[in-house]
């Protein structure tokens, strides 16, 4: 059975909701996101849209593109928050420990044990959870890259059916 391209944006944004729900998943066990994870989550939700975009009778070829676009620039973010987290290059300032400005905190977040409420300062630069040597950022990246591909493969296969002459190419 050979997958038809709309089949296939929408196993790639299935794929994109089953990221955010991991997401989601972790920050219930109180990993919180910083800044970057943030950002991550954004195209996950724009090619999730594209995937119900598909259920309709739209011309689907935007669509895919716009789902592929959307996995390779989380894709994109995950590689660059990872490599903020090795420290191969700088990170935003606004949340990695070397721009911190401190004349800007509260004082609950300069002193934790001085509040009642819990820090909710969260590093970009740091790896909070690793598997397999691989934190958050990188799984994401990895996986996204995955979803981009199946992206790619659905786009492939709707302009070849297109080549091809054949009337229904969804």
């Amino acid at each position: 059975m050979t997958l038809t391209p709309k089949s296939l944006g929408m196993t790639a944004a299935a794929g994109s909701a089953a990221l955010l729900l991991g997401a989601f998943v972790f920050q219930a066990l109180g990993y919180a996101p910083c800044a970057m994870c943030i950002w991550q989550r954004y195209p996950h939700a724009i090619a999730i849209g594209m995937g119900a975009l598909l259920l309709f009778a739209l011309p689907i070829l935007p669509i895919l593109i716009i789902g592929a676009l959307s996995a390779l620039s989380t894709s994109a973010l995950g590689m660059f928050h990872t490599g903020v987290e090795r420290g191969w290059w700088e990170g935003p300032t606004s949340c990695t420990g070397s721009g911190l400005d401190v004349s800007q905190m509260s004082v609950s977040e300069l002193l934790p044990s001085a509040s009642s409420n819990a820090s909710t300062l969260v590093l970009c630069n740091e790896v909070v959870w690793e598997f397999l040597t691989l934190s958050m950022a990188s799984w994401n990246a990895i996986l996204s890259g995955v979803l981009a591909c199946l992206w790619l493969v659905a786009i492939a296969r709707h302009q070849k059916g297109r080549w091809h002459g054949v009337a229904d190419v969804s």
